[in-house]
């Protein structure tokens, strides 16, 4: 009989899974990123090169053309794979503990953020260290306003743009407009 395998944590992460936050090996990668960050956030602004270098090393794919104004914060970052052309505004927090897909000629305005990560709703669960994390996609062609949150689970289709201050918790349809909180569409748009 065949001995079953060992799911990982980093596993039952990415599968969406109850999985222990407080494991020895996503610490571990944990502290590495944050490391990457503060060494990032620590540039001078005009030191591109190693800007983009951080960048590259801390991302799991990365198209052409990227830029991310400082501060940027997240929990892994090789979950974040991006197109080309994305401008990430400053203050931008990826809590990448599940997969953060962002498309072609992306715009993410100040003060945004993107939350793979969610918590049990049961206390005595979630005081166990146990969480939980939903992938988020985010089309070509987006524009995300500033001082939005984008929840675990939510799939922004390409083309939409979402207002200044809105909390996106359900999958927003291609080609609109949507704002609000929670996010809704307001109209489509209408690209000639």
């Amino acid at each position: 009989m065949e001995k079953s395998k060992k799911v990982s944590e980093i596993e039952k992460a990415l599968s969406g899974s109850l999985y222990n936050a407080n494991d020895e090996e996503l610490i571990k990668m944990r502290i590495m990123c944050k490391d990457l960050c503060f060494e990032y956030n620590s540039l001078k602004p005009s030191d591109i090169n190693e800007r983009n270098r951080i960048i590259k090393e801390l991302f799991g794919s990365y198209g052409k053309n990227f830029v991310i104004e400082q501060p940027f914060f997240c929990d892994y970052g090789k979950n974040i794979s991006a197109g080309d052309n994305l401008f990430i505004n400053h203050n931008c927090v990826i809590l990448d503990c599940n997969k953060v897909t962002i498309g072609n000629n992306v715009f993410i305005a100040p003060n945004c953020g993107i939350y793979t990560a969610g918590h049990p709703i049961e206390y005595k669960i979630r005081n166990t260290g146990l969480e939980y994390a939903k992938p988020v996609t985010i089309g070509d062609n987006v524009w995300i306003g500033a001082n939005t949150a984008i929840l675990g689970g939510v799939h922004i289709g390409s083309g939409s743009v979402i207002g200044a201050g809105s909390l996106v918790k359900n999958d927003i349809p291609p080609n609109v407009l949507a704002a609000g909180n929670p996010c809704r569409v307001i109209k489509d748009i209408i690209n000639d």
